[in-house]
């Protein structure tokens, strides 16, 4: 998995997938913690050499930091977009780690976020390569929100991605994006 990831700072490169607008399914996601590293970003950043998501993937990998975690409730991967200035246009706080047990402290080096409980538009990335498939979801979001398709105005506050067991295989992943709305 993680030679796949090392491909991320290209996300921001890659062209549009063609891929069928559907309106996204809404569900109640309650609140969670996650315990990860994090990075202050914006996607203008990461469309340049100088990206720092790339980064924090190959960290997390390189460093062994997922099994630093302490209280995982389960092996997937969650990357965490918040503290938004604005829009997709402003800086983001970029959060990449574990979900845990409630009342986790976070370790030296680490950060404890939670994902505050609401109503999220579940995106379904294509199957495909992981850096490639993200980013088309990415830019499917951002199609779906300008014509007012993910069934409420974006919040704003937090949205993140679900690596699961459906992202085991790099070359043929599939990952959920979870969008908060108001």
């Amino acid at each position: 998995m993680p030679s796949a990831f090392m491909l991320i700072p290209l996300l921001f490169s890659l062209t549009l997938v063609a891929g069928k607008n559907v309106m996204p399914k809404v569900v109640h996601q309650p609140a969670f913690s996650v315990i990860g590293i994090e990075v202050r970003t914006s996607n203008a950043k990461e469309a340049t050499a100088d990206g720092l998501i790339g980064k924090q993937w190959q960290r997390i990998f390189q460093e062994g930091l997922l099994q630093k975690i302490p209280a995982k409730t389960d092996n997937n991967i969650y990357a965490l977009y918040s503290n938004y200035a604005s829009d997709h246009n402003g800086e983001y706080s970029f959060t990449l780690g574990a979900r845990v047990q409630d009342g986790t402290p976070a370790p030296a080096g680490f950060v404890l976020r939670t994902i505050p409980a609401g109503n999220y538009a579940v995106i379904t990335s294509e199957r495909g390569p992981v850096a490639q498939v993200v980013i088309a979801a990415w830019k499917r979001v951002w199609t779906m929100e300008d014509n007012h398709e993910l069934g409420s105005p974006r919040a704003y506050k937090t949205d993140f991605e679900l690596y699961d067991r459906r992202t085991s295989n790099p070359q043929d992943s599939q990952v959920d994006l979870y969008i908060g709305l108001k």
